[in-house]
């Protein structure tokens, strides 16, 4: 049995103690956090607890280590682990840019460490249906395709209230809707275009509502080098969502409805009006991807040797790229040509 400590046991950390609890060959062992009200918590869930984080990194029986902190702190909690020989999963956006990103793979790979990132949304059921859709020429050669969140509230919801609730909409932190919802769909983007490979990034982030210093407005445009193009929207300052989705291809154009519940069954009713003049219709839904359970099992497999991770490491570079070009493309108000990225899907 693999055993897991926990940096960072907030919301987040919590959760992903108990998706580990429905492992078999994996297991939340212990946490670092040093808020008392966390530890309280994670020892009533039988894990042991430590205030700092060199306690943990310090236990021999813990194998792997998850990062749940804080964007901003990312980089340095996994460079620690992984130089005290932890295998790592650390919570998406795997770090503030592509420099601190390439580092830590390129730490791990000196190490023969196994680092992955939590991109659980690759499994989510209405990107592996719109996924299915352009795999099978649904919409034969896409011409446009929209990812979208949109409300009246901040998308990145509550911390824990024991620890600074409102840190993911502050920039010291890594807040922001594009780092948070953002790397998910930026990432779900560029991996449905594949082989298409992006060219050029312009992007408008805008602090409105919820926060001054980061933004609660993110709208990326992505040109592609098969001419076809894309847009990721996280707006929370909006009354009336537009849809989760929006694809236009040659044979048709298709819709899915918002969800402020975030139902991805919801998201994934992708209604197709062909170009042909048939009939509307209902498509297909994809079957179901990978649990977070499932993502952890799969780390636990590649610590072992068995089998890559569920998130290969390179596969995230191109994801903080884009996100390093867009926050570059806002700051300036022009395009950021990144042509001369090396993309692993």
């Amino acid at each position: 049995m693999i055993s897991v400590g926990i940096i960072g046991f907030g919301r987040i950390g919590a959760e992903h103690a108990t998706w580990l609890s429905q492992c078999k060959s994996i297991r939340a062992a212990a946490i670092a956090d040093a808020t008392p009200a966390r530890q309280q918590l994670a020892q009533s869930r039988g894990l042991k607890t430590y205030s700092t984080i060199p306690d943990l990194l310090n236990d021999n029986t813990i194998d792997a280590i998850l990062i749940s902190t804080p964007t901003s702190m990312h980089f340095d909690h996994v460079q620690l682990a992984l130089n005290a020989n932890k295998h790592v999963l650390v919570e998406k956006p795997m770090a503030l840019d592509l420099d601190q990103s390439r580092r830590l793979a390129d730490l791990a790979d000196r190490k023969k460490l196994v680092l992955s990132v939590f991109h659980n949304r690759r499994w989510d059921l209405d990107y592996l249906t719109v996924q299915k859709h352009i795999r099978e020429n649904t919409f034969g050669k896409i011409i446009n395709i929209e990812s979208r969140l949109g409300q009246w509230q901040s998308s990145v919801g509550p911390a824990a209230r024991e620890y600074r609730p409102g840190w993911r909409n502050e920039a010291a932190f890594g807040g922001g809707g594009l780092y948070d919802w953002g790397s998910h769909f930026i990432d779900q983007l560029w991996r449905l275009m594949w082989p298409a490979k992006p060219i050029r990034v312009f992007a408008q982030l805008r602090g409105n509502v919820w926060t001054k210093d980061c933004d609660d407005f993110a709208r990326v445009l992505i040109d592609f080098d098969s001419g076809s193009v894309a847009l990721c929207e996280i707006n929370t300052t909006t009354t009336r969502p537009l849809p989760r989705w929006h694809i236009d291809g040659e044979k048709g154009s298709a819709d899915s409805p918002f969800s402020l519940t975030f139902d991805t069954r919801e998201w994934a009713q992708l209604h197709l009006t062909p170009s042909d003049h048939s009939p509307p219709k209902l498509l297909q839904p994809a079957s179901p991807g990978l649990s977070e359970s499932d993502i952890w099992t799969q780390f636990a497999a590649a610590i072992r040797g068995q089998s890559p991770p569920a998130v290969p490491i390179k596969s995230v570079l191109g994801t903080m790229a884009l996100l390093d070009a867009a926050r570059k493309s806002s700051h300036r108000g022009t395009a950021i040509d990144v042509s001369g990225i090396d993309w692993e899907p």
